[in-house]
């Protein structure tokens, strides 16, 4: 039990999702989400108020803008690309507190937050309140025809 129990607080520590993300960045936490793909990537699409700096090219030189304080939040395309863990890894060497967004850039844009960048979908406009009330609305309709 005590195993399992530390599977999970290790997971939630390393990792965030894109809910927790949208809900810290909305509250104006000290988050810097830092996208690790190319620029050619991020050019095309990325979350919004995201910085680049590929995972190849992180250094002290190169995140030094960065506030040593904040949660660092890396991502990349999906679960099919490592350059988030890579990364975060590198992040985490250079001294940053880090955590990793689960299911990256793709599951960002499926929960229907908005993007930006030339390829970016202007159709994603969907806010963690919103969410909130649509949630509430179908869990407690189907609530109500469980009494029934």
């Amino acid at each position: 039990m005590e195993e399992r129990l530390k599977y999970y607080e290790n997971k939630l520590a390393f990792e965030t999702d894109s809910w927790d993300l949208k809900v810290a960045l909305d509250a104006g936490e000290n988050v810097v989400v830092v996208d690790a793909r190319s620029p050619l990537a991020y050019q095309k699409e990325h979350i919004p108020r995201a910085i680049n700096i590929p995972h190849r090219n992180m250094s002290q030189e190169t995140t030094k803008q960065i506030d040593k304080a904040a949660l660092v939040v890396t991502y990349c395309d999906g679960i099919g690309c490592n350059a988030s863990t890579k990364g975060a890894l590198n992040m985490t060497k250079l001294g940053f507190r880090v955590k990793e967004l689960m299911g990256g850039l793709d599951w960002w844009s499926r929960d229907g937050y908005e993007t930006v960048g030339s390829a970016a979908s202007t159709t994603k406009k969907r806010t963690t309140t919103s969410t909130h009330r649509r949630i509430t609305r179908r869990s407690t309709g189907r609530a109500k025809a469980a009494r029934r």
